[in-house]
């Protein structure tokens, strides 16, 4: 059975998230020779958000010359409930409904503020700066600040981005002769296009004895999505620059896996790797896996037995201008499964995402 597929990725405009100050490298090598059982497993989640958002606050002065404004019940649950939807929107509300500070993300400044409260509420139709402004001046001290990038669940502010990376590898036998070589290598810096945030690499050889088998499995997944952002300052290179004012949102969710089952004899070797975080927009997200399935050099039956499987699939979602509703959605998956007498069996995944390639 000879299988071979190469498959890419297509561009869409992904925008990665950047370094934070403190990075990390991590790497891990792997010898095993061994004739009976085996156990290996590798695992990394890394999620990464990257904002710049510039906020209003309202703080009441300390002193005690300083009024609060007392909330109605209706307007503590009408801040809650737009909290756990709004990143950046904070507050502090003391004993007896005393506002202490409100935190505003300037973009919302001029947007309805809470469109649910009662229509008999003070707050009733205001916009977030109406809001600020009905708080005594004599009071309250109003500043301007940025807030940075921090993981959360709610809805993404303009110009945020996050990355999501998952990577599992698992080897297990029940006996039988293993040769494996591994090396895993992960660095959290900014990469430009080519380079890599982690990458694996792993060569294995197996042959059963007495009916023994290895079973295996690797997975790897790439998240990345962002609010729209201003072009401004996010391009590098001068000669890439974009047409539109502003890089539009998206959702962009890409895999890739294989498995090893019942696997009887053969030599295996699979290479990943991936791009998550870069300093500027002009470099894409990137996902890259191949596998090759062979039969040991020198075998008499010129195969490798077993079952393998691999299974690559994405999610795309993007938008237009400053819209936060799909544009253009693509879905798709690629799936092989062959079993037996193996002589050869390849594929090769490759997937990148940005304003330029």
């Amino acid at each position: 059975m000879i299988l071979l597929l190469v498959l890419s990725g297509i561009a869409y405009a992904d925008r990665l998230p950047s370094q934070v100050p403190e990075n990390q490298k991590i790497s891990i090598s792997t010898i095993i020779d061994v004739v009976g059982f085996v156990s290996d497993k590798s695992y990394m989640s890394w999620t990464i958000d990257d904002s710049e958002t510039p906020v209003t606050t309202k703080q009441l002065n300390s002193g005690t010359g300083s009024t609060p404004t007392v909330l109605t019940d209706e307007q503590v649950r009408a801040l809650a409930a737009a909290k756990s939807t709004i990143a950046g929107l904070t507050y502090s509300v003391g004993a007896g409904n005393q506002l202490y500070s409100l935190t505003v993300p300037d973009y919302l400044l001029s947007d309805l503020a809470l469109p649910n409260i009662a229509p008999t509420d003070p707050w009733w139709g205001k916009t977030w700066q109406s809001i600020l402004n009905t708080l005594d001046s004599s009071s309250y001290s109003q500043t301007q600040d940025t807030e940075y990038g921090s993981i959360h669940d709610s809805k993404l502010n303009p110009g945020e981005s996050i990355a999501i990376v998952t990577f599992s590898d698992s080897i297990m036998t029940n006996g039988g002769h293993l040769m494996l070589n591994k090396d895993l290598g992960f660095d959290s810096q900014n990469k430009g296009k080519g380079l890599s945030n982690l990458e694996v690499e792993k060569v294995l050889t197996y042959e059963s004895i007495d009916g023994s088998f290895l079973v295996g499995s690797e997975e790897w997944s790439l998240d990345v999505a962002g609010n729209y952002a201003n072009t401004d300052d996010s391009i590098r290179c001068v000669f890439a620059s974009a047409k539109e004012s502003v890089i539009p949102a998206f959702c962009n969710v890409v895999k890739a896996k294989s498995e090893l089952i019942n696997f009887n004899s053969g030599q295996v070797s699979t290479k990943g790797s991936l791009r998550a975080v870069a300093a500027t927009s002009d470099v894409p997200a990137g996902l890259f896996y191949q596998i090759a399935v062979t039969p040991i050099p020198g075998s008499g039956s010129g195969f490798a037995e077993g079952t393998v499987k691999t299974e690559f699939a994405g999610s795309i979602m993007e938008a237009r201008g400053k819209s936060d509703s799909p544009s253009a959605t693509n879905q798709w998956s690629d799936k092989t499964s062959v079993s037996g007498g193996i002589k050869n069996f390849q594929k090769t995944f490759g997937y990148e995402s940005g304003v330029t390639l």
